[in-house]
């Protein structure tokens, strides 16, 4: 859970004014906006700063669009940096030994509650992972910090539940709308990644906070941080077609990419490497790579040119799809902080090119820049989600309608075969791998809060499962309980009884451990209320006892009944809350 401690807080007065007007949380969305707007400049700034400093290449240029870097230092710098960010990250667990809260599962679980403190924690080993080489981009930092700030402001406002989620939602959409100068994506990757869903009492906020951060960062950083695409023909219904079935292959790529990050982790795990060294390990495999190709290094915006594509062989072009991906798979797998949204657009441009090379092999006529974009957006469908943010995002870099409609179909074929295979993005896939079981940014962490302990009955009935049925009768007529649950002569659990079963059956001499029911089946307090719901439907239960899991004895009990109306309860309140 995200610290509880407050960054600031606001007067009551003004707190109560936030809390009762829409129109304020507009003002707050304002303010978040521009602060994002500021974190994605200087946080660029200090990357490219890095890479003038350490790898000695011309101040206002990108590291991945060298030719050539001094092989010393793109070996050296990555394994370096590597081996002080493991350090870096030794200490401090025993500073802040729990994991840091990313937007996403903040929105998830925690109501949108998130340490400032650790978003500048991850930030800054973002910046220094794309610093020294790492092969990762700065946009998950640039999320993490904008959304970290988002958060204060609203526990500094108490703002409700609902609330506090849309603001975090406001932090990340300034953040990629300031980033792709692309304030349309921006907003859709805060409501289909950050929020899970889309209402309109978000939409205002979220809408204001992009625009607002597109502005900033383009007021104040004048060559462009986003996307350069070159002109693009014409798009037939053909082309449609053709970019449906190549949205398989990216589909098929990203889950390749994705598993190929977890087996990187895996395979340092299983040779027991000293955690520390881990990003070392990758910063050299980086480094390696790069004496080969410099675009694999960092996050790849200098080597996404798609004008100046056309100029590689298609064997270059191949062998820098390969490479970067491998990059990216070693710097993300080793422990290198940052993400791989920028990756994947710069490896589905690759793709794309090399896609429309197949097809001009066939005697088609494909137009490669069409198609490189094509690529890039299918293949960043599949590895971090958001259909809609990609196309947008198309929308904003071309303004070219029939292509948007072409990497539609793509989109949605790519991202449907990674449902389909895989089950997950980048993001979800990650938090499947430290055992947690969210598919998105959607609102559960209310459902984990409704556990068993707070929907039980704790004055519990109990009688001696080993007691005849002549003597259960007598302590319980028929009519004053309809259960009771049995225990054994330890006190733990034995089972539940009916009343109604002791006095229907004809022997009064046999016992009461005869009639037990669900002897095998009970709930524990942890339990969430999804959980105890599949628990009465394997039991076939109308009722089940709690007990403490540490010495099984009895410490409720909680009907079907009630759990399903408190879960019915809870929803409807979620939905108010969102209109």
């Amino acid at each position: 859970m995200a610290s509880s401690t407050l960054f600031l807080e606001m007067p009551s007065r003004l707190r109560a004014l936030v809390r009762a007007r829409e129109s304020a949380l507009i003002a707050i969305a304002v303010i978040i906006g521009a602060a994002s707007g500021l974190l994605v400049v200087a946080m660029s700034n200090a990357v490219e700063l890095l890479h003038v400093r350490l790898f000695g290449i011309p101040p206002g240029t990108r590291l991945s669009a060298q030719i050539h870097i001094d092989p010393l230092h793109a070996v050296v710098i990555p394994t370096v940096g590597g081996l002080i960010l493991g350090l870096v990250m030794l200490l401090l667990l025993r500073w802040r030994p729990a994991r840091e809260i990313d937007p996403i599962e903040a929105n998830a679980l925690h109501g949108g509650y998130m340490s400032f403190r650790g978003s500048v924690i991850v930030a800054l080993q973002t910046v220094w992972s794309s610093g020294v080489g790492g092969s990762v981009g700065l946009e998950a930092g640039y999320t993490q910090l904008a959304s970290g700030v988002a958060s204060s402001f609203g526990r500094a406002f108490h703002l409700r539940r609902a609330d506090q989620r849309i603001m975090v939602g406001c932090g990340a959409a300034a953040a990629i709308a300031g980033a792709f100068n692309a304030p349309l994506a921006g907003a859709f990757y805060a409501f289909e990644l950050v929020l899970g869903s889309y209402t309109p009492a978000s939409l205002a906020p979220i809408g204001v906070s992009a625009v607002i951060g597109y502005a900033v960062t383009h007021a104040i950083a004048p060559l462009p941080l986003g996307i350069s695409v070159g002109e693009v023909s014409d798009i037939s219904g053909r082309d449609i077609f053709i970019a449906g079935a190549f949205g398989v292959i990216c589909g098929l790529t990203g889950i390749a990419i994705m598993r190929g990050v977890a087996l990187w982790d895996a395979l340092l795990s299983k040779v027991n490497i000293w955690q520390p060294l881990r990003p070392a390990v990758g910063g050299l495999a980086v480094g390696l790579l790069a004496l080969v190709t410099p675009q694999v290094m960092a996050s790849g915006h200098g080597a996404l040119k798609l004008d100046n594509m056309s100029a590689l062989s298609v064997a270059a072009i191949a062998m820098i799809f390969v490479l970067k991906a491998l990059a990216s798979i070693a710097s993300l797998g080793s422990g290198f902080r940052g993400g791989l949204f920028f990756a994947s657009l710069l490896l589905g441009s690759l793709a794309g090119h090399l896609f429309a090379s197949g097809l001009s092999v066939t005697g088609l006529t494909p137009d490669f820049s069409a198609y490189t974009i094509i690529g890039m957006s299918a293949l960043s469908a599949s590895i971090i989600g958001g259909p809609l943010t990609m196309s947008f995002l198309t929308l904003e870099a071309t303004g070219n309608f029939l292509l948007t409609t072409a990497v539609l179909a793509a989109v949605i074929i790519s991202m449907q075969v990674t449902r389909e295979l895989f089950g997950y993005t980048f993001a979800t896939w990650r938090f499947h791998l430290r055992g947690e079981t969210i598919r998105s940014a959607a609102d559960v962490g209310w459902i984990r809060d409704l556990t068993v302990r707070r929907m039980m009955r704790s004055d519990v009935v109990t009688a001696n499962a080993d007691i005849a049925i002549d003597e259960f009768r007598r302590r319980f007529p028929l009519g004053s309980k309809t259960q009771i649950v049995a225990v054994n002569a330890d006190g733990t659990y034995a089972g539940i009884v009916f009343v109604a079963d002791a006095y229907a059956l004809e022997s009064k001499a046999a016992a009461l451990r005869d009639l037990l029911r669900y002897p095998k089946t009970t709930l524990v307090p942890g339990m969430d209320v999804q959980q105890a719901v599949v628990a009465f439907d394997t039991a076939e239960a109308e009722s089940l006892a709690v007990i403490d899991p540490a010495d099984g004895m009895v410490i409720g009990l909680l009907t079907e009944a009630h759990t399903l109306r408190r879960y019915t309860e809870e929803l409807d309140r979620r939905r108010r809350d969102m209109e």
